[in-house]
């Protein structure tokens, strides 16, 4: 059985990922499961997350990519909303992931949106401090090799479900 693709939307919180993943999931083909940093997180009690936030969500982080590779051994395609930020419970995390991923079909995808929407959009949810992606921005991960980028401030969400469809998987099925 083929291993399933994985998908990781890397980008700040109010870029899109979310947008985007729902507009993917909308799709017979190809099918996607889903697995966010949003979800494992509250897998966590709050008492502990306001213990010692970083040490587990590090831990349920790394739970998350297991969840990942076996959605992808059943020959399934999963999409990670995340975000690969260094902070010293997951440094290196960006050579984490290649690490942890080596040998499967990972495919890692620029969510770009600029910080002013991104505020501007923190403060409309509600649910974020409005500085969160600029404080997130200034941890990310750096030199990150991306598959493919979209722009969430000139493309609906759906648009960049399109793009990267068509980038990561109509692109190889002309080739094959």
């Amino acid at each position: 059985m083929d291993k399933g693709r994985i998908i990781f939307l890397n980008g700040v919180t109010s870029s899109g990922k979310t947008s985007i993943v729902e507009a993917m999931q909308s799709y017979s083909e190809p099918f996607f499961y889903v697995v966010a940093n949003d979800l494992f997180e509250n897998t966590i009690g709050d008492k502990h997350l306001q213990t010692d936030y970083w040490k587990y969500l590090s831990e349920v982080i790394i739970i998350m990519y297991q969840t990942a590779k076996l959605f992808s051994d059943s020959g399934k395609h999963v999409l990670i909303d995340g975000i690969l930020v260094e902070r010293p419970e997951l440094k290196p995390h960006y050579d984490k992931v290649k690490d942890i991923f080596k040998g499967y079909p990972l495919e890692i995808v620029e969510v770009y949106c600029p910080l002013d929407l991104c505020r501007k959009r923190n403060i409309e949810r509600g649910d974020r401090r409005e500085g969160q992606s600029d404080e997130q921005n200034k941890i990310m991960s750096q030199n990150i090799r991306y598959s493919c980028s979209v722009d969430t401030s000139l493309n609906t969400p759906e648009e960049c479900a399109e793009i990267i469809t068509t980038s990561l998987f109509k692109k190889n099925d002309k080739q094959s």
